[in-house]
């Protein structure tokens, strides 16, 4: 079955949001067997909407579209459905409940005409309630192509696709399993890999697909396996697997899309350990990486983004000396800001950052792309070199990883 997903508005076309919803629909898809031929984003123009939904008729087999279903005049998507289906729209009366009730407990003002008109939909739609909203989502099919109209704002999507969507799809069609499993993997490119499993990754039978998915320094495997046995797809995952553990188990770290920060968490956490964070050329990349997962409390102290030379000292307690010597870009002065930091939030492990994102030089005198990683522990501190890219953001997210990587090697 081939699925395509439309999104509607011209908020995702000028780049004013990013268009999240797709991203979301097609790995929900993907988890029951329905592969996504293609994603379009279209104006919030009539006839532009309906080419597209005749295009996609012609393409696919289901048909998933956000967006433009607000009570204001330039959404416009149900009235262009409705045309396209050559239908009218009729009042549904549990829909204006639902918009009532929802005005009496969350908004102090009385529903007016504009809101009351969420309750129009089309006479051969099916409505799919939407918990979290006033806009009804719709279930309408034509010539043998199913096509589904939700709201584009992100939670009352993802809630209609939950508990509407995907079992109405389950119970429509028996799909075929797609089962993941993903390696992720830490200090290696994706071109040394590949060499290094290439024989590995010949043998794959037909039904299981490899794919690269490298960030800055993190390279994850996805497997892919599909069929119509579940069972044996998961044992040829398993026994694939393993055999890729033998060959690169040195840099494998986790499975299944677990990042780095959980991994680290869950180590610190096991052995009852904190963490503090001082960052120059990182500009608190670090701490937000740690702190975007719930409980980082319990092991994250804190820290401190020192990105001028002047609070290295004042903040950090770095010797005027030492950056005299060395230069603030230096294996010293990590150090004494991995040693400071760890002191100031009395935490058993520090990271410390300092280095040239670029693109200028800066207080120090490195060539951009230079970063020193220091890593203090309970018994010891050590620093390495790195040169990452000219490229500012290239830099930052590899150093961010990298101090992830040295941190996690000491940890296990």
């Amino acid at each position: 079955m081939l699925a395509e997903v439309i999104t509607i508005g011209d908020e995702i076309l000028i780049g004013q949001i990013v268009d999240s919803n797709s991203a979301f629909i097609g790995q929900e898809l993907n988890r029951i067997g329905i592969d996504v031929y293609q994603i379009s984003s279209v104006q919030d123009n009539k006839q532009h909407i309906l080419n597209a939904l005749e295009e996609a008729k012609n393409r696919v087999d289901l048909v998933l579209i956000t967006g433009g279903l607000g009570p204001t005049k330039d959404d416009i998507t149900k009235h262009t459905i409705c045309e396209y289906f050559s239908d009218t729209l009729v009042q549904n009366d549990t829909v204006l409940e639902h918009i009532e009730s929802l005005f009496a407990k969350y908004i102090n003002t009385p529903v007016t005409d504009i809101n009351k008109m969420q309750a129009l939909v089309p006479t051969k739609a099916s409505v799919l309630m939407n918990s979290f909203g006033t806009a009804p989502g719709m279930w309408l099919e034509k010539d043998e192509t199913i096509f589904v109209s939700m709201p584009g704002v992100p939670y009352e999507m993802k809630n209609l696709m939950r508990d509407e969507v995907l079992p109405r799809l389950k119970r429509r069609f028996n799909g075929a399993f797609i089962i993941h499993k993903t390696v992720m993997t830490y200090g290696l490119g994706e071109s040394a890999i590949a060499k290094k499993i290439e024989k590995w990754e010949d043998n794959l039978p037909p039904y299981v697909k490899l794919a690269y998915l490298p960030s800055f320094g993190r390279v994850r495997l996805r497997l892919s396996a599909r069929g119509k046995d579940e069972n044996i797809l998961n044992k040829a995952i398993e026994d694939k697997i393993s055999l890729l553990q033998d060959i690169i188990g040195d840099i494998i770290v986790g499975y299944d899309d677990e990042s780095m920060e959980e991994i680290i968490a869950k180590l610190l956490t096991a052995k009852n350990k904190t963490l503090a964070v001082a960052e120059s050329c990182t500009g608190g990349r670090i701490a937000e990486s740690l702190t975007a997962h719930a409980g980082a409390s319990s092991y994250f102290k804190g820290g401190a983004v020192t990105y001028a030379t002047q609070s290295k000292i004042d903040v950090l307690g770095v010797g005027q000396d030492i950056i005299k010597t060395h230069t603030v870009t230096s294996a010293q002065v990590a150090e004494a800001m991995a040693e400071g930091v760890r002191r100031n939030f009395k935490s058993d492990y520090a990271i410390s950052t300092t280095g040239n994102a670029g693109p200028s030089k800066g207080d120090g005198d490195v060539e951009v792309g230079t970063v020193f990683i220091a890593i203090a522990t309970p018994d010891t501190i050590f620093s390495e070199k790195f040169v990452f890219s000219k490229l500012r953001e290239k830099t930052i997210g590899r150093a961010v990883n990298k101090s992830f990587e040295l941190l996690l090697n000491q940890l296990k």
